[in-house]
Order: structure tokens, then C-alpha cells, then sequence
């Protein structure tokens, strides 16, 4: 099932949508936040897609913006990718991926990056069906870093991890 537009209100409610330079989308799947994304960006900022299911890169590759660079690779090459785009640091990160079910040392490896690529106080957005990685998010950016919230109005209901640098 698509986010919905409850959760993804939630997801974006804390970005500053009038002073951010670059927005890091990680599983962007069909695009349903990717274009609120975009709908509320600035013309100076921008937004890099992850997504690595051959549908879904195809159908971010329809959306239609300057801002928008869609990539078909893995989260766990961010620190590549924004080196060899001359790109320093990342305001806010937005991530989709299934982190609870992937290899833990990748999904760790993909956080910790995150989190070097991440500008001082910016913030890391993730969404999960469980808490099972609550710990995890604790200890890559600090117990006091990570605020836990909850969209019952998203089929299935989510857990929304807000992680600070």
C-alpha cells in the first residue's frame, strides 16, 4: 500500500522547506512522497531519489522536475554519490527502506553514512511497520537523538523515527 498522506504529513512536517538545500529520499518506491517533496521544495533545492526496484525507478524517471535526480543504486553508496557530485552535506534525510528486514550489517552501514553525510541538526526520517530497530536508531545517532511517533491513519499503521545529528 501507498503512504498516506497522513504519514507523509507527519514525515515532512519538521523540514524547513524554506532554508533547505538538499533532501536525500531513500526507497522511493512509486513516488507518493517524492512529489510532496517536490510540491513543497523551493526552486534552489534539491532532491536525490534511491530506488532500486526496476518499476519504480522507471516510474520516478516520468516525474518531470530540474530538481529531481532519480538513481538506481543503493542507500549504501551516499557517501560516493555525494562525493563525486561535489555535494558536502545532506539537510534531510527521508527513507522508506525496510530496514528491519535487511541484513543488519547493511541496514547499520546505511544509517551510520547517513548520518556523516547529515549536516549538524539535520534530521534522518524513517518510517517502519515495527519498533524492532528503535534500538539501532539509538545507538548510530544517540539515545537522545531519536524521537519515536506513530500514524494509526496508514494501512498498515507506522512508526515515524526522527534521528538529530
Amino acid at each position: 500500500m501507498p503512504s498516506s498522506r497522513f504519514l507523509i504529513k507527519k514525515m515532512l512536517q519538521d523540514i524547513d522547506f524554506n532554508t533547505v538545500q538538499l533532501i536525500v529520499e531513500y526507497g522511493a518506491g512509486n513516488g507518493i512522497i517524492t512529489k510532496q517533496i517536490l510540491n513543497k521544495m523551493n526552486v534552489n533545492t534539491t532532491l536525490i531519489c534511491f530506488e532500486i526496484n526496476d518499476a519504480f525507478y522507471n516510474q520516478l524517471l516520468q516525474i518531470n522536475d530540474h530538481r529531481l535526480i532519480v538513481l538506481k543504486q543503493s542507500a549504501a553508496d551516499i557517501s560516493s554519490i555525494l562525493k563525486n557530485r561535489n555535494l558536502k552535506t545532506v539537510d534531510y534525510f527521508i527513507s522508506s527502506l525496510p530496514l528491519a528486514i535487511m541484513p543488519l550489517a547493511l541496514s547499520k552501514n546505511i544509517l551510520n553514512c547517513s548520518k556523516n553525510a547529515l549536516k549538524n541538526n539535520g534530521l534522518f526520517i524513517q518510517y517502519q511497520y515495527s519498533t524492532n530497530f528503535f534500538k539501532n536508531f539509538k545507538q548510530i545517532f544517540g539515545k537522545n537523538n531519536v524521537n519515536l511517533n506513530f500514524e494509526i491513519l496508514n494501512l498498515p499503521p507506522a512508526f515515524i523515527y526522527k534521528c538529530t545529528k
